[in-house]
């Protein structure tokens, strides 16, 4: 028999679960927070890029992962910025003053948390790369074309023909049918599709009456009692709404057993999340230890007077700097006159002969 209250709650309270990085602004935090979290990736990493915004004149380093811009003062790590994709309204590039670069071009990232409007603006002090432009641009892309992994989906375009349409990095784990919405007063018969990201839930008789609740959103999970007998109740997160969705399978036993599934499987998630942001640099500068090229030795014959004269002219010059003394005058028969006398194995040919 199912006990009155079997549940699993606060699926999202621990900090380990809690996602904040794509979803908040955060100014100055610290060093903890800068860190990766699980299933955060670092897509690319900027030097000389400045704040010009808040930090004009600021040198720092821009780390754009799969969940947010992170902006490092190069001076203090204590000076940052976490900016999370999901509070970013528009992305433009227009022209900036810089106290490093001038008037230049800047990427100027408008923003809303909080029911506040941020405006961030950032500069490549390296010339003439426009990685800062694309990187940016490409990634906040690729997070905006993903929100089925994160966010809560109420009858979206998701199942075709009673099959789920999977997402692309999607495993579909198990399709169970007979599967009440008590929503209604009278319920509605449907199929649950637990996947590695999501449970999604849709009508047997309108594949447009649906919801997809990504396991990242789910804050608790229990069975309880309700008119309609012992039910599944999932809570989403605020952030997704705070619905209570409850759900009905025949026998009771079965819908115990479903309930510890998604339990395994949130647990299996929130371990290794999947946050589906695809993304490849394609284009990115090699470590200076692969561009060093090993010196060697130059198959070259050095031939001729041009160098002889350099050398003696060289010479010369290094051997009558700092002199005490001046060499003995001797004749010279082809200028006719008499001359210092030159150092050993130099000519007045080779001399005349430097241009």
């Amino acid at each position: 028999p199912v006990s009155r209250f079997l549940f699993f709650t606060d699926m999202a309270a621990a900090d380990d679960s809690l996602v904040w990085q794509d979803r908040e602004i955060r100014f100055d935090v610290n060093a903890s927070q800068l860190d990766p979290r699980r299933g955060e990736a670092l897509i690319d990493s900027m030097h000389s890029i400045e704040d010009t915004k808040g930090n004009n004149g600021e040198k720092g380093e821009l780390h754009v992962t799969n969940l947010r811009l992170l902006w490092v003062s190069s001076r203090s790590r204590k000076i940052n910025l976490s900016i999370g994709y999901n509070s970013i309204l528009s992305i433009n590039i227009r022209t900036a003053n810089s106290r490093l670069r001038g008037t230049t071009q800047a990427l100027f990232v408008l923003t809303k948390f909080s029911n506040s409007r941020f405006e961030f603006i950032f500069t490549n002090l390296v010339r003439n790369s426009p990685r800062l432009f694309t990187t940016v641009q490409a990634v906040f892309r690729a997070y905006d074309t993903s929100k089925l992994y994160r966010d809560l989906k109420l009858r979206g375009a998701i199942i075709r023909e009673k099959e789920l349409i999977q997402l692309p990095m999607e495993q579909i784990f198990n399709k169970i049918s007979g599967v009440w919405n008590l929503s209604a007063d009278q319920g509605n018969l449907g199929t649950f599709f637990l996947t590695n990201v999501r449970l999604v839930w849709h009508a047997n008789l309108a594949e447009n009456f649906n919801v997809s609740m990504p396991y990242i959103q789910m804050r608790s999970v229990r069975i309880r009692n309700s008119k309609f007998g012992p039910a599944l109740v999932i809570g989403t997160t605020q952030s997704s709404g705070g619905y209570s969705l409850g759900f009905r399978l025949d026998p009771a036993e079965r819908m115990e057993e479903i309930f510890k599934e998604i339990m395994s499987y949130h647990k299996v998630y929130s371990e290794n999340p999947v946050f589906g942001v695809e993304y490849v640099v394609e284009e990115q500068p090699q470590p200076i230890a692969d561009l060093k090229v090993p010196r060697k030795q130059d198959d070259v014959e050095v031939i001729g007077d041009d160098q002889d004269g350099g050398d003696a002219l060289a010479a010369y010059y290094a051997h009558g700097m700092g002199k005490s003394t001046d060499r003995n005058p001797v004749f010279s028969p082809s200028l006719g006159l008499a001359v210092e006398q030159l150092q050993e194995g130099i000519t007045l040919e080779m001399l005349w002969s430097v241009t």
